[in-house]
């Protein structure tokens, strides 16, 4: 592992740390854990660890060159598909809380209660799981039960048998990022709407309720651009080998480590009541420190 791999590693140790002590943060406060958009944001973190620490645990698989039964990558592939959707679909969902609350206000405490929340990441988990029910539906139609006794390096590309599982697995990421992109420009125009038309202290809310929507949509297009990356992949692949991997440790750190990195940002730091709450566990943790020192 080269420089660039211990960095990589320095860089989603961090990233883990910030999102388990801002996990912890939202379980501080009652009103955090009873809030739509905290319940949604400590979702996108949950989802952004399991994410990090699988595909983590890849990347080193196939550094090191480590071969695995197909049947535990068959498991890694799942939980992996499954949480490369999670966030990009929870960012969508938080999109459409912030759409509610600034152009819906009067309807914002009825649709967005902590039951809906949890329906909703219900419906999060449920059509992010779809895909990957449907790439092993094309997949099992396919393997032999002697593929799961067979050892070797785990990525998606050893479920992908024929070149026509590739184009149906990039045509569902494609109708994903179509959807997804759609609600987003659709709740970004509708806001625009409300805030020229509001004044004073009303508008400031709004103006910050817009800004949080654009950069949503900022993670959100780094987030899919990483559902494109198998078409870029297959095309670098047929061109050069050592290309191929540079490629794809670069679409690895802007499309799957960078989009990760930004939740942290919009709501534990941006946020004043998350960012207050955040503060006194510090000072309260550091004190607990020193009086055990």
């Amino acid at each position: 592992m080269g420089d660039q791999g211990i960095f990589v590693q320095v860089f989603v140790a961090v990233l883990l740390c910030i999102n388990f002590l801002l996990i912890i943060t939202f379980f501080t406060k009652e009103a955090f854990f009873t809030n739509m958009r905290y319940i949604l944001f400590a979702t996108a973190l949950f989802s952004d660890c399991i994410n990090l620490i699988i595909t983590d645990v890849l990347v080193l698989f196939y550094a090191f060159a480590f071969p695995i039964p197909m049947g535990s990558c068959l498991i890694f592939f799942i939980v992996s598909s499954l949480y490369n959707y999670v966030t990009p679909l929870t960012l969508t969902a938080m999109s459409l809380e912030r759409y509610v609350a600034i152009c819906m206000p009067l309807y914002h405490v009825e649709l967005c209660t902590r039951q809906r929340a949890l329906q909703g990441i219900l419906i999060i988990h449920s059509l992010s799981f779809l895909p990957s029910i449907l790439i092993l539906i094309t997949f099992f139609s396919i393997a032999t039960i002697g593929f799961f006794e067979k050892y070797g390096i785990c990525s998606v590309e050893v479920f992908i048998l024929q070149r026509w599982q590739g184009h149906f697995r990039s045509a569902i990421g494609q109708f994903y990022f179509l959807i997804m992109c759609i609600i987003i420009a659709f709740s970004y125009i509708q806001i625009m709407k409300v805030a020229k038309a509001a004044s004073g202290e009303n508008k400031e809310s709004i103006q910050k309720g817009l800004r949080t929507v654009i950069l949503h949509a900022f993670q959100l297009l780094l987030c899919l651009i990483q559902l494109w990356s198998p078409f870029i992949e297959a095309a670098v692949l047929q061109i050069d080998l050592n290309l191929y991997i540079k490629i794809r440790f670069f679409i690895y750190v802007c499309f799957s480590l960078a989009p990760r990195s930004l939740s942290p940002l919009i709501y534990g730091l941006r946020d004043e009541a998350f960012l207050l709450a955040l503060k006194q566990y510090l000072f309260c943790f550091a004190g607990i420190n020193k009086l055990k020192l």
